[in-house]
């Protein structure tokens, strides 16, 4: 039985980020489970901006959501397994509510509505001190404590994040590849002919806010047990631009890019601190070359590859693949 190709680079890379973190410091796996938080980030926005063509400058504002949600319940006695489908629930439908003007407004206007929502949960958090604690925040959350399995110790955590990452792949995985997938794709292309052929954009649109919001919130309440304290500054505009760069520099609108943004934006910055004083010249530097030369993202370097060394098979210009109905 031939085993295809991307099964078993997924399978190398499940096993890579299982057996990595073995041995390593704390602050080793504490960096890796950051990346993992912030791929989970990057798949919602990937989604939202990726797939159905909607940009948003907000998703720091829903990590903060799920943050926040899952930090008050916990230290009220909640377990975070409860805790969480609360936070989720709140970010879908405050996503679904934030994605109505992008009904009547697109491009840089839609960008401009969704930064004045991060500046509004930013004033929110920052201002409400009865609520979450202000500037000072809110710490002390605890870790989920799952029975058997204890996520106290850093790698246990690791773990812990890896499998909610795993699950949400899964999960996003079967939503790109499903009817609404392609309802997304088509909206992204071409609103107006995915409209001719029946394709509902009004809800798609919606739908596409409110699964990356809810992307955003589970991210969000990861990162509460993660740090264990959480503050306003922690969600602020420069969060959302960094989950924005992370989309753009992996690939908007492919699966994997998600995962190979956050490792740039994450990882590299730690790789280069041999550099001591250098790292963030070189690393700026660095972003801006891929940025130049290769705008599809990192993961478009591999289907020039693919295409120079296998050439596809050309389909007709004038008969183009229609949209599903969702």
């Amino acid at each position: 039985m031939r085993v295809p190709w991307r099964l078993l680079a997924v399978l190398l890379l499940l096993a890579a980020a299982i057996l990595i973190p073995l041995g390593q410091k704390n602050y080793l796996i504490y960096v890796l489970t950051s990346w993992l938080i912030f791929s989970i980030a990057a798949m919602g926005l990937n989604l939202t901006l990726g797939y159905a063509g909607q940009i948003s400058l907000a998703q720091a504002s829903f990590m903060a959501i799920g943050a926040y949600t899952t930090a008050l319940m916990t230290l009220a006695g909640w377990h975070w397994l409860v805790a969480l489908p609360i936070g989720l629930v709140l970010c879908f439908v405050v996503g679904l509510v934030l994605g109505y003007p992008a009904l009547r407004v697109k491009g840089h206007f839609l960008a401009f509505v969704t930064l004045a929502f991060n500046t509004l949960v930013f004033l929110l958090l920052r201002n409400e001190e009865w609520l979450t604690g202000g500037t000072y925040g809110l710490s002390g959350m605890p870790r989920p404590d799952l029975g058997l399995f204890s996520t106290d110790k850093q790698l246990s955590f690791y773990y812990f994040t890896l499998g909610v990452a795993v699950i949400a792949a899964l999960a996003m995985w079967g939503i790109v590849r499903s009817p609404w997938g392609r309802a997304f794709k088509a909206l992204r292309e071409n609103p107006v002919r995915a409209e001719s052929l029946g394709v509902d954009t009004r809800r798609v649109t919606l739908l596409a806010f409110a699964i990356g919001s809810a992307y955003g919130g589970l991210a969000g309440a990861l990162v509460t047990p993660l740090v264990q304290f959480i503050e306003p500054g922690s969600f602020g505009l420069a969060h959302s631009l960094r989950v924005l760069l992370m989309v753009v520099v992996g690939g908007a609108g492919s699966f994997f890019g998600p995962f190979i943004g956050a490792a740039v934006v994450i990882l590299l910055p730690e790789v280069l601190r041999f550099t001591e004083g250098y790292y963030l010249i070189i690393y700026s530097g660095l972003v801006i070359v891929m940025l130049v030369f290769v705008p599809s993202g990192l993961i478009g370097i591999w289907g020039r590859l693919r295409d120079r060394f296998r050439p596809q098979r050309q389909m007709r210009g004038d008969m183009p693949e229609g949209a599903r109905l969702p």
